[in-house]
């Protein structure tokens, strides 16, 4: 596929419906992958990014945040602690999202417990009172079988964690490493053609989780938005968070939203065949799941 096939390719897949007139929805925002997330454009830093993702919080007056954090990152990038002490002092909490981001599929619960548990010593340091028990599967994986799936939860529960769920998300890490590539190359136009598809996406998937909420409800309930702490994404998030205002969305931490009923088999991780994702709670009922209608496939192929 040539680049101009790409860019054409993306826009075409995420073009978007019109949504419902706006209405109260509740979000809790979440991001991964702190402090250090994806491919960095040339002249950026991890505290500059993350300054300009916090900023864009503080603008939209969204509370608290719940960051994940994979403390490999900072001996990996030793430049990057500084971003979790400024998370903190921007008044956002940190959850855990394990110490390298390893697939609970590729290990056995004994081994995730030493990832999750390595991890703890780095966000009790920074808590300050917060409450970090909070987990962030890292690829949203929960394993491959029911036994596994069970005996994480057993080991969660037992270490007073909750776990964060993740109803409304649009792919946004995959538009981070594409935004490095253009940067370095200086192609202005790929760039505006890479905000373009992430806004599509962005309203994509709104109106995606709202008909799953519909379905299942017949209203919406409150969603838990997974978002990363990658240059692109500090580069959006103004507008992004400007267009889920003009949505009608209020929000929300994620504490007071996983009070909702939806979220009981995530608020406590005791083991249940409950789903905890709108998708596996349609299939449950027998009703349509479609497939994703944003497509972030093509972003390969921008600015190689």
């Amino acid at each position: 596929m040539t680049f101009r096939a790409a860019l054409l390719a993306i826009v075409a897949l995420t073009a978007a419906p019109a949504l419902a007139k706006p209405t109260n929805i509740q979000v809790a925002i979440t991001v991964d992958d702190l402090p250090a997330h994806s491919a960095l454009p040339p002249g950026e830093t991890r505290v500059g990014v993350a300054a300009r993702f916090i900023a864009a919080l503080k603008d939209a007056r969204t509370g608290p945040v719940y960051g994940f954090i994979n403390g490999v990152q900072i001996e990996r990038e030793p430049a990057s602690a500084d971003v979790l002490p400024m998370w903190r002092a921007a008044g956002h909490p940190l959850g855990n999202h394990t110490w390298s981001h390893l697939n609970l599929a590729q290990l056995d619960p004994a081994a995730f417990e030493a990832e999750l548990v390595r991890n703890e010593a780095l966000l009790d340091k920074l808590a300050g009172g917060s409450d970090w028990r909070w987990l962030r599967y890292p690829f949203l994986s929960e394993g491959e079988t029911p036994e596994k799936r069970a005996a994480v939860r057993n080991l969660l529960k037992a270490r007073g964690y909750h776990i964060a769920s993740v109803t409304l998300s649009f792919d946004d890490w995959a538009w981070n490493e594409p935004y490095a590539r253009c940067v370095a190359k200086g192609d202005d136009a790929a760039i505006a053609q890479l905000e373009t598809s992430y806004m599509k996406a962005a309203e994509q998937s709104l109106a995606y989780s709202r008909d799953l909420s519909a379905s299942l409800y017949g209203k919406d309930i409150p969603y838990v938005l997974l978002m990363h702490l990658g240059a692109f994404d500090a580069r959006m998030a103004p507008r992004l968070l400007a267009y889920y205002q003009s949505q009608g969305v209020t929000f929300t931490p994620l504490e007071t939203v996983e009070r909702h009923p939806f979220y009981k088999a995530d608020l406590d991780p005791t083991p249940t065949a409950a789903p905890t994702t709108l998708e596996n709670a349609a299939r449950a009922r027998g009703l349509p799941v479609g497939e994703h209608p944003w497509n972030v496939s093509a972003l390969d192929a921008i600015c190689r």
